[in-house]
Order: C-alpha cells, then sequence, then structure tokens
C-alpha cells in the first residue's frame, strides 16, 4: 500500500484527495508570482483537491547561459514566503546543492529535488536531514525500479516521507515519452506518485538555445495518469505562457487549468 503523510494541514497518499502542484516555472517578479498563485487558488476552490504552490527561485539547469534563471536564492525565498502567507498554501521549490537545503527549509512545505540531480547523494541526505517533506523527480535517464536506490538515500536519514514524480523519460533527442507502467512500480515502492504532465511534454533543447514543448496533450496525459492511479498532478501554469520566461511552450493558460481540473477530481473520485 501506498504510504499517505501529512503535509502541513493537507495530507497526499493512498485515500487522499489528488494532490495539486501548481504554478509558474520561476519566479519571474513577486506581483506576477501572487496573481499567479492567487489565480490558481481561486480555480481550486470548491474541488476535491489538495493544492501546493510551486515556483522555483533558481532554474539551475537551463539550456543556455543566457536563459533566464530567476532571482535566486534569497529574494525567491522571500516572495514564496509572501505567497504562503497571504494564501495560506504550503510551497514547493527546488534546491540544487546542500548549502541551499537549511535556508529553503525555513519557508519551503516541501523540498523538490530536480531530475537532472536525483542521483546525487549529498543533496538527498541533506534534504532528509531537513525534517521536510521531499518529492523527487525520476531522471529522464532512470528506469522506475532505480528510484528504490533513490528514496533509499533519502530514508538513510530516518526521514520517509518522499513523493516521486514521472516526468517522462528520454526518448531519442530533444523528445520525452511517458510510460504509464512507471506510475505502478514506483507506488508498489510504497510512495505517493505525482505526475508532472506539462514537463512530460517538453522537447528538451527543442528550440536550439531553450526548450520546446506542445502543451496541447497535457490534459489527455494527466488525465490517463490519474485514471491509472497517480496520488498527484504537477502542472506549469502562466497568465501567459508564450511571454513566460521560462518553459512557456510547455505550460498551461489558466483556461486549460480551469477546465481540466474538475475533470481531473471526478476521475479520482472513479477510479478510487
Amino acid at each position: 500500500m501506498t504510504k499517505t503523510f501529512s503535509i502541513g494541514n493537507i495530507e497526499v497518499g493512498e485515500g487522499a484527495p489528488l494532490l495539486l502542484i501548481a504554478g509558474p516555472c520561476v519566479i519571474e517578479n513577486e506581483e506576477n508570482t501572487l496573481e499567479i498563485a492567487t489565480r490558481i487558488q481561486e480555480i481550486v476552490k470548491g474541488l476535491d483537491l489538495n493544492f501546493v504552490f510551486k515556483a522555483s527561485f533558481d532554474k539551475a539547469n537551463r539550456t543556455s547561459i543566457e536563459s533566464f534563471r530567476g532571482p535566486g536564492l534569497v529574494r525567491g525565498l522571500e516572495i514564496l514566503e509572501k505567497v504562503k502567507q497571504s494564501l495560506g498554501v504550503p510551497v514547493i521549490s527546488d534546491i540544487h546543492s546542500p548549502d541551499q537545503v537549511e535556508p529553503a527549509s525555513k519557508v519551503l512545505d516541501i523540498l523538490q529535488i530536480p531530475a537532472f540531480l536525483c542521483r546525487q547523494t549529498d543533496l538527498l541526505v541533506a534534504a532528509g536531514n531537513s525534517g521536510k517533506p521531499v518529492n523527487v523527480k525520476k531522471g529522464q535517464f532512470v528506469g522506475p525500479w532505480d528510484m528504490k536506490h533513490v528514496a533509499g538515500k533519502i530514508m538513510s536519514t530516518g526521514c520517509d516521507r518522499i513523493m516521486l514524480t514521472e516526468r517522462g523519460s528520454s526518448f531519442g533527442y530533444n523528445n520525452l515519452v511517458v510510460d504509464f507502467r512507471n506510475f505502478s512500480i514506483m507506488r508498489d515502492l510504497g510512495f505517493p506518485v505525482i505526475f508532472d504532465a506539462t514537463h512530460s511534454v517538453q522537447m528538451p533543447g527543442g528550440l536550439g538555445n531553450c526548450s520546446g514543448g506542445d502543451r496541447a496533450y497535457v490534459p489527455l496525459l494527466a488525465r490517463a495518469a490519474v485514471a491509472a492511479g497517480v496520488d498527484g498532478v504537477f502542472f506549469e501554469v502562466h497568465t501567459d505562457p508564450d511571454k513566460a520566461l521560462c518553459d512557456g511552450p510547455n505550460s498551461l493558460t489558466m483556461e486549460m487549468l480551469e477546465r481540466i481540473l474538475p475533470q481531473l477530481a471526478a476521475i479520482r473520485k472513479a477510479a478510487a
């Protein structure tokens, strides 16, 4: 059975409402971040979903040195703290090195390990030692069964509040494909599984100096994943994705999010 645990005043896992992790790829500025968080919270209201706001304070794995990375650790955490306090929602963001764990854990409700860093032992152990829940994105190059070793590194610290996120697997160059068997395989490891639907339609480096993607396929994949039994979904959302400073091609519009969430809540209920 998949473990269920608390994140603040919400739960994730077997029997809990579907977890929604959503927000912009990167913090662009305070005003935009608060606007997006507020809009998502309004859309979620009345639905049987648990909402966690996501935005990265630093995108350290961008394609090009010229790509926008975000405001950085200090300012980024200040903005996430403002979202958390003003809206009363849990927040999650990526950490990239062990030295970021202590300051990040003072603000974040969940520490997220990026896909490219999912095997970095020192980072995983530091995250586990924080006492916070940890969400690990499965690397595009990692088999689902190998995530038991990733989780084992975190559990070596005594931390067992772990989520595993599927975000597609490399399929040749500049393309990803989702193997739906992965959801079952990773859930059998005993941890809640999240489906990152927007990164799964990404085309890494597909636009030359940045990543491309096709958001049109996000609703299809998300509905199928919830029917397959995932415990949560992850969407990058923006008020104007075509002008987003990071991952715009695969980010959802607010209108798309508003259409898909009631469907996902209904599928979750039917599949329970």
